[in-house]
């Protein structure tokens, strides 16, 4: 299994947003994001159309088309980002039903339950600490 690229994929690009109107730029294509994601512009229209419903993005048809932050950096956190993205648990139960017989297949759903549930808890907490200008700051400072 792979892991979800979805919550980095939409950080660099709201986060490339930023930075492209901070550089005086009023809208960006989604061609020119998808060139820094290295990635299909279908793919930044997608996540983007997901950011602009959350109200993270928004975006301007016909002349001068493009994408744009629909707030500003600092007020958006990786928790926002996250949370638009409509990721599912970090972790699942299994697909199928386990043995209601078996004393591990009966008992191994709350268990794991509490503990995914403290896991997904700490993962936002810790995603609402980061707003993406404090990513570009981190991004800046390490070019």
């Amino acid at each position: 299994m792979s892991a979800n690229s979805r919550l980095t994929i939409a950080a660099h690009a709201l986060t490339w947003i930023g930075l492209y109107q901070r550089r005086g730029h009023e809208v960006a294509t989604s061609e020119q994001i998808a060139t820094s994601v290295n990635t299909n512009p279908v793919v930044i229209r997608r996540l983007l159309g997901e950011m602009r419903k959350a109200g993270l993005a928004d975006s301007r048809r016909g002349a001068g088309a493009g994408w744009m932050l629909a707030r500003d950096l600092a007020a958006i956190t990786l928790l926002d980002v996250y949370q638009a993205t409509g990721a599912g648990p970090v972790f699942a139960l299994h697909r199928a039903t386990p043995d209601p017989e078996c004393v591990v297949g009966r008992g191994l759903g709350p268990a794991m339950s509490a503990v995914y549930d403290d896991v997904e808890a700490a993962l936002c907490r810790e995603l609402a600490k980061t707003t993406l200008e404090d990513v570009l700051r981190d991004v800046l400072r390490a070019a």
